[in-house]
């Protein structure tokens, strides 16, 4: 039987739309839910100058923040110019993949470091947002990690 190139057509179309299907099916049916990160994600933006006005804020401290991954956890490492005493503010964990694993913790320095207990974290990728107020300025600090 010999085909013409009619046909070679109809079934390039057909190996076409199959192909678009077997990925629609693939990304419906896929085990890892695409949540958003946050609840209040569309509230969040219409703050983001005030976001980056704190970020603007934490790049003049002296020193840098240091998110260090240990084996019991993770070290948030405070700038030294920062009083330990005077700061209020917390410390958020998002993990993008998996909303409900996300948690909040509130600061509590020893020696201008917090560490985070390896309880409270799996093995993959976090965003960790530092959110503080310090002599009447608010301040942010966000780093991605993998633990």
């Amino acid at each position: 039987m010999r085909l013409n190139w009619g046909s070679y057509i109809v079934m390039a179309i057909i190996g076409f739309i199959g192909f678009i299907l077997f990925f629609v099916v693939q990304m419906l049916s896929s085990e890892h839910s695409q949540d958003l990160v946050r609840e209040a994600y569309y509230h969040d933006e219409l703050m983001f100058q005030q976001e980056i006005d704190k970020h603007k804020r934490t790049q003049k401290l002296e020193d840098k923040f240091q998110v260090i991954s240990t084996s019991e956890g993770l070290k948030v490492i405070f700038p030294e110019d920062v009083k330990a005493s005077e700061i209020v503010g917390s410390i958020q964990l998002y993990r993008p993949s998996n909303k409900a694993l996300d948690t909040k913790l509130d600061i509590q320095l020893s020696e201008n470091q917090q560490l985070i207990g390896k309880d409270y974290l799996l093995k993959g990728r976090w965003d960790v947002l530092i959110n503080f107020s310090f002599q009447d300025e608010e301040y942010s600090y966000k780093k991605e990690i993998v633990w």
